[in-house]
């Protein structure tokens, strides 16, 4: 991991709208969330109590608008692949030189995923969690680079699909010891059964973890949906407004599917079900293509600069939080303001503040071309 000035070779080959759909991305992880908590806890009001909701997670099955934030994290990520991976082959870099980048890079996610977990005080290996955020955006990039690296456009598509069917059929005829055949509760469904036998240390749930080893499988499948979606809007053959469509009708489609495929295999993010992986497949395709039509095919960029500049340096915003005191920072600059307003909206302005905080940290950084690349 390297804190570097970013070269200008690389900035260009950067897709604007790739580092502002990041940007918008973390920019609900960076308090936006809690911004909307404190609105319906402040208000009382139905309506704002409902939108909070989305800023939540379903127990098991089901979906609110804050399940697409790490799926969306891992698509982007491969969106980025051929512009990053690809062009070092296109440099001459050979696969094998690029093989240990990509596995450096995974393994690193892995451990920094350790340290977000459980600090850096020595545990009991009992009180250690292995699985992680982190973990599984490392091991999804890594395994779906490595096919990019060695499989042509059609594998990658065959890979894709494979890995969905597969996880869905295994799921499906398998279970926990004692539970039908087919049992997709949190208790019963052979992936948590997998994690509870095998994995070292603590899960999150005592009997599940909600970023468990077994459901990799189908994650791998997410980064290489961004991939595809990458390899596609690098080529200079299709015109820029075809390829935002484009984008459009396969994310309808993968939303449709994705219905289908829900009324057998549930949407679930715990368990990061088939049918999960194309629902925010078909979301983050439609952002995808709102995103670039709207900032690479007509131009209009100023807008979005806000999230572009988190999204140059989201693993870093992610990972602060273990490291810096957002709120006493917050407090020591706007506590005044806070006082002031105070009862019941002092904490609505406290969200406010603190997002203020950590925008104007990272945009400091990207002023110094400073960004974490791991």
């Amino acid at each position: 991991m390297t804190m570097t000035d970013t070269k200008e070779k690389f900035i260009s080959q950067r897709l604007y709208s790739l580092d502002a759909l990041r940007g918008f991305d973390m920019f609900w992880i960076l308090g936006a969330d809690e911004f909307f908590h404190q609105i319906g806890k402040a208000t009382g009001s139905s309506f704002w109590e409902s939108v909070s909701t989305q800023f939540t997670h379903p127990s098991w099955n089901g979906f609110h608008f804050y399940d697409l934030i790490f799926p969306l994290f891992i698509f982007l990520a491969g969106v980025s692949t051929p512009y990053s991976i690809g062009s070092s082959l296109s440099d001459g870099k050979s696969k094998q030189q690029l093989l240990l980048r990509v596995i450096k890079r995974g393994l690193i996610l892995v451990l920094l995923g350790l340290v977000y977990n459980n600090g850096l005080q020595l545990r009991p290996l009992a009180d250690i969690r292995f699985s992680s955020v982190l973990g599984r955006i490392g091991i999804a990039y890594m395994m779906a680079n490595i096919i990019y690296l060695y499989g042509k456009e059609k594998w990658q598509t065959i890979w894709f699909a494979g890995l969905l069917i597969g996880y869905w059929l295994i799921l499906k005829f398998t279970s926990a010891p004692g539970f039908p055949m087919g049992d997709l509760t949190m208790e019963g469904n052979f992936a948590s059964y997998v994690d509870r036998t095998i994995l070292p240390g603590k899960l999150s749930l005592g009997i599940h973890d909600t970023v468990g080893f077994f459901n990799n499988i189908p994650a791998i499948s997410t980064a290489l949906a961004g991939i595809i979606t990458g390899i596609y809007l690098k080529r200079t053959d299709i015109e820029k407004q075809k390829k935002a469509l484009t984008m459009a009708i396969m994310g309808m489609g993968s939303l449709v599917i994705a219905q289908l495929w829900n009324l057998d295999f549930p949407i679930n993010k715990n368990m990061w079900s088939s049918s999960f992986v194309m629902h925010t497949t078909g979301l983050s395709l439609l952002l995808m293509a709102m995103f670039y039509y709207i900032i690479d095919v007509l131009g209009f960029q100023r807008w979005a600069f806000f999230f572009k500049v988190i999204g140059m340096n989201s693993i870093l915003i992610y990972i602060s939080g273990k490291f810096i005191n957002w709120k006493y920072t917050t407090n020591g600059f706007f506590q005044w303001l806070i006082d002031w307003v105070g009862d019941p909206y002092n904490l609505i302005v406290l969200s406010l503040c603190m997002i203020l905080v950590k925008w104007i940290f990272l945009y400091l950084l990207y002023q110094k071309k400073i960004f974490l690349r791991v």
